[in-house]
């Protein structure tokens, strides 16, 4: 059964896709992976040319997706 975030609606978690990893609306396509191509120095043009299923906004969803959980907090459990 597919999820998604509660804002992020680009954002799927299916546990019968790419073992249940944040993609991209539902495609077999990893945040992950885009956010790699991005750090690797990719632009959003060149990423969205040579994937054209993706659209700019789950680019701009895929970053916004990183920071939500970068700024998640670990607590320690005593």
């Amino acid at each position: 059964m597919e999820r998604r975030h509660a804002t992020l609606d680009r954002i799927t978690f299916d546990p019968e896709q790419c073992e249940g990893r944040a993609c991209i609306r539902g495609l077999r396509f990893p945040v992950a992976s885009l956010l790699g191509y991005l750090a690797a120095g990719m632009t959003a043009e060149q990423i969205l040319a040579e994937w054209p299923e993706l659209e700019e906004a789950d680019i701009r969803q895929a970053l916004a997706y990183a920071a939500w959980t970068a700024g998640e907090r670990v607590l320690d459990v005593a």
